[in-house]
């Protein structure tokens, strides 16, 4: 699914995701959804980018939050079965990747 451009060229970005104040992890995690800030991280990172700075300006603008919070975010969601649930292939090529870095190492 191909998403609109803005007369900038870059991705149309979705509008900037509620961030919940309490973001514990419920006892019962395994029945519960992501929340909607745990989504739009997923989201963006299933996106293709032509580049690190509309990457991060998507970001930005679409969660409010630094590249560097982002990506901390989006590497604990990996290890997340509700994750895995919401989008398997973006998590999955992640976790692929994530393993290739460490190997390199």
């Amino acid at each position: 699914m191909a998403r609109a451009a803005d007369s900038s060229g870059l991705p149309e970005v979705p509008e900037q995701a509620e961030v919940p104040e309490d973001d514990e992890v419920p006892e019962d995690a395994e029945l519960s959804e992501l929340s909607a800030r745990d989504r739009a991280v997923l989201d963006i990172a299933g996106r293709g980018f032509s580049g690190p700075g509309p990457r991060e300006r998507a970001i930005r603008e679409g969660l409010g939050i630094s590249a560097t919070a982002y990506f901390q975010l989006l590497n604990a969601l990996l290890d997340d079965p509700r994750a895995v649930r919401y989008a398997p292939v973006v998590v999955n090529r992640l976790r692929r990747e994530r393993e290739r870095l460490r190997d390199e190492r």
